[in-house]
Formats: structure tokens, sequence, C-alpha cells
């Protein structure tokens, strides 16, 4: 019988994001240590995520070729050597040439991804992506503190830190999650001789394979949950990549308080990942679940535009920590479900790109309107709450372009 490779995964992906959440209070406060505006501060994230757009379809469809299990070796080397530059950092440059690295590499979430959509039946893959919650549950519940407290000690730490987590998380892949074979590129694999549909491998369209997105989004349906995935990422991005910064101008709070606000979050996260986001998909269906989830994080985000105490702030955590825990493991499920099993690969690889593609565009966004802000008061801190409200809401419009379950509509597999 073959084992099931969600252990592993839950492993390795569990101690990628404990290294990315150490980091996430004290990157942008770390760039001002080197003289970074709140602007350039955030565009640290999009130069990251501008590199993942290129690198990340490259990679995924080497791992349709190679196997999953190689390239997330090298995906997480990446990662390791990244963080390695930034602890060393002695300027500017070298905090942005660190992200470079990373991002030349990134594809950590979305290998593991398409590895957890390679080996599960349609109707346990949002319980299964809700492995990956539960990974990002308990990063963001120990990281964000662990972070904020080794960087009152020296800034520098928490890089080296993560640098080691990542390390970890290499041995984890290479003695603990099993090898993937590889479709041959002249043989039809083992289920389609059967008459079964084949693997979810898929290719990966390029960074400017235009061709392959718009067919994508125009799949019945899919346009829209492709729609709503990019808008959630949008709001989730301007919000971690400039709290810290948005926190610092109107609380005074250092990266301590910032670490400690996240954790929190990140534990009321790994309550509803922990086996209650299953249960509400069988309860209430995945649509209603990803309209709750747009609003809860609309109010999330409006609630920190207005918020003047820390109860306020703790209150606005809750909706976020439901609202975005729910929005990526169930918009994602469907998205598989959306397309032949073929294609989950491809259509992964789209969601990915429209992933980094958010990135690229809402850091600089929030760092401008928190660049623009003179004091604790100022209206441009409360616009950089209100923006991803609205950006929350915009998704909540869209899920009425897919209410039902979208029908399957796999396009001819094409050659290698």
């Amino acid at each position: 019988m073959r084992r099931s490779p969600l252990l592993p995964i839950f492993l390795i992906v569990l101690v990628d994001v404990f290294g990315f959440t150490i980091v996430i209070p004290l990157l942008s406060l770390f760039a001002e240590k080197f003289g970074a505006t709140p602007l350039v501060a955030t565009t640290i994230v999009s130069v990251y995520a501008a590199c993942s757009l290129i690198s990340t379809p490259i990679i995924g469809r080497l791992s349709d070729r190679h196997g999953r299990r190689p390239l997330l070796l090298i995906s997480q080397a990446g990662t390791c050597i990244g963080f390695l530059v930034l602890a060393g950092a002695s300027s500017l440059w070298m905090v942005f040439f660190g992200r470079i690295l990373d991002g030349l590499t990134a594809g950590n979430l979305s290998l593991a991804q398409a590895y957890i959509s390679d080996h599960t039946e349609p109707q346990n893959r949002a319980k299964a992506f809700g492995v990956i919650g539960v990974a990002f549950g308990i990063g963001f519940f120990f990281g964000p503190a662990l972070g904020g407290f080794l960087g009152d000690i020296n800034l520098s730490l928490p890089f080296l830190v993560a640098a080691c987590l990542s390390m970890v998380s290499m041995i984890c892949t290479y003695t603990l999650l099993p090898r993937d074979l590889p479709p041959q590129a002249d043989a039809p694999p083992p289920e389609a001789a059967a008459g079964a549909p084949p693997p979810p491998a898929g290719r990966r369209p390029g960074a400017f394979d235009f061709g392959t997105y718009l067919e994508y989004f125009r799949r019945p349906g899919l346009g829209g949950l492709y729609l709503q995935f990019f808008l959630f990422c949008f709001a989730f991005s301007l919000f971690t990549s400039g709290f810290a910064l948005f926190a610092q101008a109107r609380f005074g709070w250092t990266q301590h308080q910032t670490g400690l606000l996240f954790s929190f979050s990140g534990f009321l996260g790994l309550i509803l990942q922990g086996g209650l986001i299953g249960r509400l998909v069988k309860k209430f269906g995945e649509a209603p679940l990803v309209v709750s989830g747009f609003i809860a994080a609309a109010i999330a985000y409006a609630l920190l535009g207005v918020a003047g105490t820390l109860t306020m702030l703790l209150i606005a955590a809750v909706f976020s920590a439901y609202g975005n825990g729910v929005l990526r493991p169930v918009i994602t499920s469907r998205m598989t479900q959306a397309v032949g099993r073929h294609e989950q690969g491809a259509a992964l690889g789209v969601s990915g790109s429209l992933q980094s593609f958010a990135m690229v565009l809402a850091p600089p966004v929030g760092g401008a309107l928190i660049s623009s802000a003179v004091s604790p008061d100022s209206v441009w801190l409360t616009a950089w709450a209100v923006v991803p409200a609205g950006v929350a809401v915009l998704g909540l419009l869209a899920t009425g372009i897919a209410k039902r379950p979208p029908k399957i509509t796999p396009a001819p597999v094409r050659g290698a």
C-alpha cells in the first residue's frame, strides 16, 4: 500500500513557513535600518515576487518533467542561501539581492500543492490542502513571535535562524518525502492504458504565455475563481507587507509587538485549519465559505483602519484569521476541481503566477500610502487599511461569477 504523502508534506511546509514567518515582523524594519523609506521597504517584497513570477512556472514545468521532489530541494536551497545573504547584509542592495536569490528559486508552496494534487482524490482535496493551511497556522503562531523576540536581540539573527530552518526543510524533503516518478515523455502513464484519466501533472505556463492564461480564464466558472484568488492575494499581500510599518507609524510598535499580534492571528488560524475547515466544507459547501471568507477579510481590514485600542486590533485579527484561513485552501480546491486531472498542474501554475503578480503590485501601493503619512492620525494610514478592505469587497462581488461548481471542460492534452 502506498503511504500517504500528507505527513511529510506537512512537516516540509511547516518548516518552510516557520522560516518565512520569522522574518515577517521585521523585513521592512530591517530595510529601514539601511535607509529605506516605507515605499522602498515594501518594494523588496515586489522584487521577490517579480522574480518568482518568472521562475516559478519554469520550476513547475521542470517538476512536471523530473518530479516534484528534486525541484523542491532546489527551491529550498535557494531560500536558504537568500536568508544567509540577508543575515550578513551590510547595505540595502544586499537586502534586495537576498530576496532576488530567493525569488529566482521560488516555488516551495506551489510544488507542495502540486504534489498533494497528484496524490489525492477530488473529494478529499479541500481537506488535503487544509494540511498546508495547518502548517501556515502553526508557522504564523510561533514564527512571528520568535522573530520579534530574536529581532530585539539582533535584527540579523532571525534571518540566520530562518536559513537553518530551510536546511532542516531540505533534510525533511530528502529523507521523508516519497519519491514521485515523473511522466515519461515517450510513453503514456499506466492509468491512461487502463482507461483512467492521466495523473494531474500538466505543463506549467510560462510567465508570458498569455495564450495559456487566456485559455484558462475563458473556462466557465474558472475565470471567476482566478479573479477571486487574485483579489484575495492582493489584499493579503498589501496587509502582510506593510503591517509592521503601519503599526510602527500609528501605534509606535516594535517588531516584537507586531510579531505577537501575528502570532495571535496564527493561533486562531491553527484552530480553523486543524480539522474545523473540513467540517465547515461538509456542512455549508465550498462556495458559501468563500463568500463568508471575503466578508470576514473585509471587516478585518476595515477595523484596522479605525482601530485605536488593542481590543479592536484583536477583534480584527479574529476576522482576519477566519477570512484568510478559509479563502486560500477552499479557492485552491475549487480551481483544481474545475479542470481535468491532466491539467491541474497548469491550473495551479496559473494561480501561482496570479499570486506573484498580486505581490508585485500590492506592497508598493501600501508603501506609498504609509510614506505619505506624517502623523499617527494621518488619513493615509487609514487609507492603507481601506484599500485591502475594498479589494476584499471586490472579491465578494466576484463570487457571483462562480456561484455554482464549474463544469469540467478539459482541453486536449498538448505534447511535451
